[in-house]
């Protein structure tokens, strides 16, 4: 692992002076203290983890009041700041899960963890067990075996209801769309919302403008019918459904299956859009290019088992390849160097 400069810490203080309003090149040179009540901005490890280099961030409550003045101490210690993210609770994790149809093995003794502000991609082959495990979560599918906890209590899911109060919510392969009916009218299938009596129409159409613009979607009307829009309008549709009972954790099916480029590029920005909304996403995918974009960690499942796991940042494609096919028998260690991911716009992929 390199070291920094200590002589990068006088840079560090003179560009916080000049951010803090001082602007005096020769206050950069006198050490940066608690006193100096400079709050704000802090560097965090979630922006490094996307290998897009440090940058400035609101300052999170329960922080140090003065958290730059540790990190310019740390620069002049040289130790190179970002170099390991601190640890985080999982929101949802679940230890050991099985489920067995018949004599088959569907799962056995899968592990899985996710944060907030974090989308975690499970991928293999056909049949490797990822939506069984997706629905295991979502509380369609009951483990034969394994411990399931939420925020570090068990728990046991009954049913989809019992994970949506717990704040768990799953988008399926199969959107489950009425193409007759308008996206508000979707969005609230089998939840209308009534006063006295009647369908609140209006409530429901400025909620649902709300949670589309929240995660960013491309629709115009809301009382377009759903059967004019694309692939991606239409998972958008179903992501913001999803949305309403603003869940913290996010299941998506393969939701680039079946869709044209400029429409995969659409999906992929919701995703990144929940996660910066603070969403614990899982993403089942066979694309391990739409993977590679958007996650963070990967997790390999192979005839039901687990076959590896790490930091996107920490492997290649061709090492989760060589996982998903069985050619190894787990992701490599660590490297320390890291390839950047590259995040693209529906536009750009339109050019491309």
């Amino acid at each position: 692992m390199t070291t920094r400069d200590p002589g990068d810490a006088g840079l560090v203080r003179r560009h916080l002076r000049l951010i803090s309003g001082s602007g005096s090149d020769e206050a950069a040179h006198h050490p940066v203290t608690e006193s100096d009540e400079i709050e704000g901005l802090v560097p965090t490890p979630r922006v490094y983890s996307r290998v897009t280099g440090p940058s400035w961030e609101a300052n999170p409550p329960g922080r140090a009041s003065n958290p730059l003045a540790a990190y310019a101490d740390e620069l002049a210690r040289g130790t190179p700041p970002f170099a390991t993210p601190r640890p985080r609770r999982p929101i949802i994790a679940l230890r050991q899960i099985s489920v067995g149809f018949g004599g088959v093995h569907a799962l056995d003794q899968v592990d899985l963890d996710v944060a907030e502000h974090e989308v975690v991609a499970v991928v293999g082959e056909n049949a490797a067990g990822k939506s069984t495990l997706a629905k295991v979560i979502a509380g369609v599918v009951q483990p034969s075996s394994g411990v399931i906890e939420v925020d570090g209590a068990p728990v046991t899911i009954t049913d989809p209801g019992m994970a949506r109060r717990l704040g768990i919510a799953m988008v399926f392969q199969e959107l489950a769309l009425a193409d007759n009916l308008d996206v508000t009218a979707n969005l609230f299938l089998g939840q209308e919302r009534l006063h006295h009596g009647l369908l609140n129409v209006l409530e429901m159409e400025e909620t649902a403008r709300r949670h589309l613009n929240k995660i960013g979607a491309r629709i115009t009307s809301v009382r377009t019918p759903v059967g004019q829009l694309s692939g991606g309008q239409r998972q958008s549709i179903a992501i913001a459904r999803a949305m309403l009972g603003e869940p913290r954790v996010i299941l998506l099916d393969e939701p680039t299956s079946s869709l044209s480029i400029t429409q995969t590029a659409e999906v992929l920005n919701l995703i990144q859009r929940l996660r910066d909304l603070g969403r614990a996403v899982v993403l089942i995918s066979h694309n391990l290019g739409d993977v590679r974009a958007v996650a963070d960690r990967v997790v390999v499942l192979r005839h039901g088992q687990n076959n590896g796991s790490a930091a996107m940042s920490d492997v290649s494609y061709e090492d989760i390849v060589a996982a998903v096919t069985g050619a190894v028998s787990t992701l490599p260690v660590p490297r320390q160097t890291a390839t950047p991911r590259v995040s693209f716009t529906p536009s750009q992929a339109a050019e491309g």
